[in-house]
């Protein structure tokens, strides 16, 4: 626990008026940051001698719409509002060998953030994950589009608000030699278990 406020004391001191949050917890210190300051919060920590954080580990979306909630899946649906959504960044510096957690959380309606791809070029397809599974839009994105999913593919599979089945689905049409697009057809489940009895049958 030490070396976590250690670590907390230098980050304050590196961009302390920038932060609006901090703790620690199991060890590790996370810090939130608004929107507007990432980039100049995420260069500092960089450069700065004393957080020298050289290397992203990762970045990805969360979406925090259910989190804390502990009722029923379908209790959790009805519940749900607009998506609250965060950028999480994990940071290391090799110099010091001490690890950060950077979160900024943003807008459900304009989840807009700028890119840090200047800052870290590794973040390149991480910021596309995030923008292709979460709706996240990192504005100077030198390439920002779909990573993981289809061109077609509507909306974003990882936020609460997706539905379980999808939108469309997608199939090989032998006649026109192309693949095509549906809305998804899902046959009805039969959740009763089949039970055949043989008994008395024959006799």
């Amino acid at each position: 626990m030490a070396n976590s406020e250690q670590l907390a004391e230098r980050v304050k001191a590196c961009c302390g008026d920038s932060i609006t949050s901090l703790t620690i917890a199991h060890g590790e210190v996370t810090i939130e940051v608004d929107p507007a300051d990432v980039v100049a919060v995420l260069t500092e920590l960089r450069d700065d001698t004393q957080t020298r954080f050289e290397e992203l580990i990762d970045l990805c979306g969360v979406d925090y719409t259910t989190y804390g909630i502990e009722s029923s899946a379908e209790d959790e649906l009805q519940s749900m509002g607009p998506p609250h959504l965060a950028v999480v960044y994990h940071l290391l510096s090799l110099t010091h060998n001490h690890r950060l957690r950077v979160r900024v959380l943003l807008d459900p309606e304009h989840p807009l953030l700028a890119s840090i791809v200047d800052v870290w070029p590794c973040a390149d397809w991480f910021e596309r994950e995030a923008f292709d599974l979460y709706g996240m839009i990192f504005q100077g994105h030198p390439d920002l589009r779909r990573l993981l999913t289809d061109y077609g593919f509507i909306g974003h599979p990882f936020r609460k608000d997706f539905p379980i089945s999808g939108h469309v689905e997608m199939r090989y049409d032998d006649e026109r030699k192309r693949v095509v697009y549906e809305p998804v057809s899902i046959p009805p489940r039969v959740l009763v278990p089949k039970v055949i009895r043989t008994e008395g049958y024959g006799d």
